[in-house]
């Protein structure tokens, strides 16, 4: 009614080409979740995938739910989620390392025709602006996630939006008091994905999407991406500190406020 368009996709309905060797299949506890999970990240302003339904369905789904080979029957379900896009830095990448230069450049000019409307379409440095605009989204995005203590639990490139939105809420968690080294995913055992690493997964994915988008950026065009990247940490920075001081109340500029936001923070790990 708003005059947008938003793609529908049903979560837990079976398997697809995408599927390898999985199910596709959802089961009933990690549905809710994700219904509640998405509705709620809405809610605290934090862009998200959104949820419209959740079904239960009769088929039996098999789980090994810790991870600890006590595997158990539990009751399936269907949520019907939606996004903007559902297009990640994987569906780039894939195309990149398969050499299909063609369909990648196709799919990169129908991303930014559709979503990114700031950016000129005759543009030759159309890319560049793409990926300036995803690597400070980006930033904005995790900064707003360590912002309300939530960690996503499974940061690959395919779970990191090119739209900048939290999606594929699997084994994700909020921390109940400040702890860095949180890991909601049990089956992360090298804690690759605890939230005080989530900045820097979040870097380690933006430069695997350059280096999907290299074939399609001339020798200039690299080396400003690649000054664009190393300001990801500054782009973080900034609203890190913009995010909290909101939260503490603090008014104007002062050079001990990032360090009363780090010493409450310390205060809070040690409670």
């Amino acid at each position: 009614r708003h005059g947008e368009r938003w793609e529908l996709q049903l979560k837990g309905s079976g398997k697809t080409p995408y599927s390898r060797n999985g199910d596709g299949r959802a089961v009933l506890r990690s549905s809710v979740r994700e219904f509640l999970c998405s509705e709620a990240m809405h809610y605290l302003g934090i862009p998200t995938s959104r949820a419209a339904s959740l079904i239960v369905s009769d088929d039996d789904v098999w789980r090994d739910q810790f991870y600890n080979g006590n595997i158990n029957k539990e009751r399936g379900a269907i949520v019907l989620r939606l996004a903007k896009s559902w297009f990640r830095i994987g569906s780039l990448e894939i195309l990149a390392h398969s050499g299909e230069l063609d369909l990648q450049r196709r799919l990169l000019d129908f991303i930014i025709q559709e979503h990114f409307p700031s950016i000129a379409m005759n543009d030759s440095n159309r890319y560049l602006e793409f990926f300036s605009t995803v690597v400070s989204e980006t930033a904005n995005l995790i900064a707003l996630w360590m912002s309300v203590g939530f960690a996503h639990g499974v940061c690959n490139t395919d779970n990191f939006s090119l739209l900048s939105i939290t999606i594929d809420y699997g084994p994700f968690g909020f921390m109940d008091s400040y702890d860095p080294n949180f890991v909601p995913n049990t089956s992360d055992d090298e804690r690759r994905y605890k939230i005080g690493n989530q900045t820097n997964v979040g870097l380690f994915n933006l430069s695997k999407l350059l280096q999907a988008l290299k074939p399609l950026l001339d020798p200039r065009q690299k080396q400003l991406a690649s000054q664009i990247l190393e300001g990801y940490g500054e782009h973080y920075y900034i609203r890190f500190t913009e995010l909290f001081k909101t939260k503490l109340g603090l008014l104007g500029e002062n050079e001990d406020d990032n360090y009363l936001i780090a010493f409450l923070l310390k205060v809070s790990l040690l409670c």
